[in-house]
């Protein structure tokens, strides 16, 4: 992949495919191919098949996909399912038929265990159930990382699957009923007058990866990567969501924290093991504190 490439970024407008867009044109990128929604359906297969035709693009960063937290993925199950299998079928093929160099395909680290072994190794997918929440968004992940697969095994593309951990940063959802967990904490703290009820009760561990960081990981892997088996892409560290919440409060300005143990945690601990994409030299450089507080100005700044 050189700065001339013709290089189609999928989702070009969410967290994560925005991210893949500013690194790839602070490396000198130029040939760089988005559509809206309203000019190419991804869920429509023929107007996915006639975009790829028309386009012939290169390479494929498939960051499109429909996204929620806890919340969301509990109430729409169904939306969360057909929306990403739809995506992926429709991308994944369409690359494969025109012949693009390479595609990668953004997983979640939700498609592992709810009770793994940590830190979470490649090697434990599908070795025990899922977490129930979110079980609908993570077969659909697990599909399109399998789909990944079976199109180089058949087809000779050329397709590899990254499964970042939790992300955060500019471009993110801060709605307050479909969003992860930290963006939904800044917009609580932020409009909260005093008090700030979250849900759970702090106990349980997650792992947060700035989004810009995932960008710079998705271009070493483009460039380097070229194993069938997915490629984990973390810190390979944890805090609690109660030490989280406490930062938040600390960038955002203190409020008191009440906790709703009446709502649940989710999966009790999530961090994965990073020694896979280290060995490609890539490290993530961005503190969560500091990613925090560059999160928050941009939010501020959108209001």
């Amino acid at each position: 992949m050189d700065s001339n490439s013709k290089i189609f970024v999928a989702g070009h407008k969410g967290l994560v495919g925005s991210a893949i867009v500013r690194h790839l044109e602070s490396q000198g990128f130029t040939n760089i191919i988005t559509v809206s929604r309203f000019q190419c359906d991804l869920t429509d297969q023929n107007a996915v098949k006639m975009f790829f035709m028309m386009e012939q693009p290169e390479y494929v960063f498939l960051a499109a996909a429909k996204v929620g937290g806890i919340g969301g993925n509990s109430n729409y199950p169904a939306d969360f399912i057909y929306e990403n299998l739809m995506i992926q079928s429709n991308v994944i093929s369409s690359a494969s038929m025109v012949g693009v160099k390479k595609l990668l395909f953004l997983g979640s680290s939700c498609i592992y265990p709810k009770f793994p072994n940590i830190p979470i190794t490649e090697d434990q997918l599908m070795t025990s159930p899922l977490e129930e929440s979110n079980s609908a968004y993570a077969i659909a992940k697990i599909a399109g990382m399998r789909m990944c697969q079976a199109y180089k095994e058949q087809y000779g593309l050329n397709a590899i699957s990254l499964m970042p951990t939790n992300l955060y940063g500019i471009n993110d959802n801060f709605d307050l009923e479909n969003s992860h967990v930290l963006p939904a904490m800044i917009r609580k703290f932020h409009e909260a007058e005093d008090k700030v009820t979250l849900w759970g009760d702090g106990s349980a561990m997650r792992e947060f990866l700035h989004v810009d960081d995932l960008a710079e990981a998705c271009y070493v892997c483009m460039q380097k990567y070229e194993d069938d088996e997915h490629i984990n892409v973390g810190t390979g560290e944890d805090v609690t969501i109660k030490e989280l919440a406490e930062t938040v409060a600390k960038v955002v300005g203190n409020k008191s924290i009440e906790w709703d143990t009446s709502k649940p945690n989710g999966t009790p601990r999530k961090v994965l093991n990073v020694d896979k994409i280290k060995s490609l030299g890539w490290e993530p450089k961005i503190s969560l504190e500091e990613g925090i507080k560059s999160t928050y100005e941009w939010y501020c700044s959108q209001s």
